[in-house]
């Protein structure tokens, strides 16, 4: 059943929300790529559930498939989640990928919980575009501002579900209750972005049925360094 975005509907009908994003705002984008599967991950979940209660950092957790032959299914996984992290392996000049990890703005990793690398970069400047989000007329409404002479970038849809309660029965964390948060759903790439004033609409029903909240990132094209971006509540 669609509650979430059931009840975002009927909010819409009512009112308008928005979020605008400026140069002195923009939050820190910290990527958690983890899975239920991993004993060494709950830790760096816990972390990323500090994190996401931060107005300045957008965390996000990105559910891998490869524990999975230890026997238990995460029921969050993606393919999605481990393209993204293969790519950033790439271009982190990574050997492997690895859980739990740590992605800062598309910029640099670290190993699980590293509060002090994330506050060193919470602490430091951070680029942005403007960045507007909207719902109306039952979809998100994002509206990217001009930033002349920029290099091209890829405008990114992330929807998450906000907070989640699992029992796992099999592998490495058989017989725990794993709290989890900010766990992504879906991950869409609305089109490309190279210094424009540029819009797009997502229809609210396009959305995975168990979405809460939705994000938007511009990044590098190759995903490169993040540059831009904010997250809305559906609800």
């Amino acid at each position: 059943m669609r509650t979430s975005l059931s009840r975002a509907l009927a909010a819409l009908a009512a009112l308008g929300c928005t979020v605008t994003v400026n140069a002195q705002t923009r939050p820190l984008v910290v990527e958690l790529f983890t899975s239920q599967g991993c004993s060494s991950c709950p830790p760096a979940e816990a972390y990323l559930g500090r994190l996401s209660a931060r107005p300045d950092v957008v965390a996000l957790a990105f559910h891998v498939d490869y524990w999975d032959d230890l026997g238990w299914r995460d029921r969050f996984e993606l393919a999605q989640s481990v393209s993204r992290q293969n790519v950033y392996a790439r271009n982190l000049h990574r050997a492997s990928v690895y859980t739990p990890q740590l992605v800062i703005d598309g910029r640099f990793d670290v190993i699980g919980a590293d509060g002090g690398t994330v506050a060193g970069a919470l602490a430091g400047p951070r680029s942005q575009v403007p960045l507007t989000l909207s719902l109306r007329d039952a979809a998100l409404q994002v509206a990217v501002g001009v930033q002349p002479q920029r290099a091209a970038c890829d405008v990114w849809l992330v929807a998450y579900r906000r907070h989640a309660l699992s029992a796992i029965g099999r592998g490495e964390n058989a017989g725990r209750n794993l709290e989890e948060f900010n766990i992504v759903r879906e991950l869409r790439n609305l089109g490309p972005w190279t210094g424009e004033e540029k819009a797009f609409r997502i229809p609210l029903s396009s959305l995975p049925s168990d979405s809460t909240d939705v994000a938007v990132l511009i990044q590098h094209a190759g995903q490169g360094a993040i540059i831009g971006a904010a997250a809305h509540a559906l609800q």
